[in-house]
């Protein structure tokens, strides 16, 4: 036996033993005296009966919701921290609609939470789950890394197979990316992307894009920052390459520019009564746009943001007086400078912030 066929083996097996894992810690719960399996989290009935914006991907015709759930810093929490404001969130997103979360092992112990709470969910199974992948290997061309962190994503999780895998900040993507198409090919991985979210990257991405070496693509674009534009947007829509939005609100300096605005009156000519609303309309109205990746914690806000997956989308001129008038918003053209999430430094403090911390405290010492 190869040992590819080793590897394969493998990750059969991982496949199969994260759902009888699941399954397993399910009847355990319940042996218990007096336990019982966790209840899916309910949401609130949704009050409108309009249908789901959705995208399709060109290359594989899969159809997406076109507001998804991000998870970086949001889903990151210390190990015994409560969950049940994020099973809020979720079971809000999957009843509302959204059909898309993106996580990435980087991402502190997001993708662990994320497993366990949709696990839970029996009407999150039609989930479209994107993940990443940041490896480099012990050596050039080395798959190893990449491999492991495969089977550690999929155990994470609990699925055999992942809706989209992607090249995590284009981290080592020349070995990486036929990797997730060798993957996508034995039924591992549905889609092949790559991601970054700082636009010197863009033309980058683009170039990928334009030799045809990926499914979808994952980029920042906001209101604010608008450089996707010029190349990648249209490279993608003329190749059928999904589009990922990430930082649609700018990590909440968006929203704190515009703290103590009324949303315009012309807002109401899209079905928009929040900013948040505002923002993200205005990338979804894209049509290069596959789906915005918002993150957050706080169910209430993740029903706001739901507003802005149903009803009207600003056309090409509104989008343009969408932007002047933000920028006549004071501090609108320094949001670049702006640190994210402005007066909110006690927020999200998991695995990363943690970390993040320390590795300051050592470098005052």
């Amino acid at each position: 036996m190869t040992t590819d066929s080793l590897r394969m083996d493998r990750r059969r097996f991982l496949g199969a033993a994260a759902g009888a894992a699941a399954a397993g810690a399910t009847l355990a719960g319940a042996g218990q005296a007096g336990a019982q399996a966790p209840a899916p989290a309910r949401a609130p009935e949704q009050e409108t009966t309009e249908p789901v914006i959705t995208r399709r991907i060109g290359r594989t015709g899969r159809e997406l919701a076109t507001l998804g759930l991000g998870t970086f810093l949001t889903f990151d929490l210390l190990p015994g921290d409560p969950r049940d404001r994020l099973r809020d969130v979720a079971a809000r997103f999957v009843a509302g609609g959204g059909g898309v979360v993106d996580t990435s092992p980087l991402y502190g112990s997001a993708e662990t939470t994320v497993g366990a709470i949709l696990s839970e969910m029996p009407d999150a199974s039609d989930v479209f789950l994107a993940n990443k992948i940041w490896a480099t290997g012990d050596y050039l061309g080395d798959t190893g890394h990449a491999s492991e962190s495969l089977e550690r994503s999929q155990l994470r999780v609990w699925r055999s197979t992942i809706d989209l895998m992607q090249c995590h900040s284009l981290t080592n993507a020349p070995v990486v990316l036929p990797l997730l198409q060798a993957w996508r090919r034995e039924g591992l991985i549905g889609h092949v992307g790559v991601t970054h979210h700082e636009s010197g990257y863009q033309d980058d991405l683009a170039a990928i894009v334009e030799r045809g070496e990926v499914d979808m693509v994952q980029t920042n674009y906001s209101i604010f920052n608008r450089t996707a534009e010029a190349r990648l947007l249209p490279a993608a829509a003329e190749r059928g390459v999904g589009v990922l939005v990430n930082l649609p609100l700018e990590k909440a300096r968006l929203m704190h520019v515009t703290r103590g605005h009324p949303v315009p009156d012309f807002a109401a000519e899209f079905g928009t009564r929040s900013w948040a609303q505002f923002f993200l309309k205005w990338v979804i109205a894209h049509p290069a746009v596959t789906c915005v990746l918002c993150g957050t914690s706080d169910p209430d806000h993740m029903s706001d943001n739901l507003g802005a997956l149903r009803g009207a989308l600003p056309g090409a001129a509104m989008r343009q007086r969408m932007v002047r008038h933000m920028e006549t918003i004071p501090g609108f053209d320094a949001i670049g400078s702006m640190a994210w999430y402005p007066g909110k430094d006690d927020l999200y403090r998991g695995q990363i912030r943690q970390a993040q911390a320390a590795a300051r405290e050592r470098l005052a010492d």
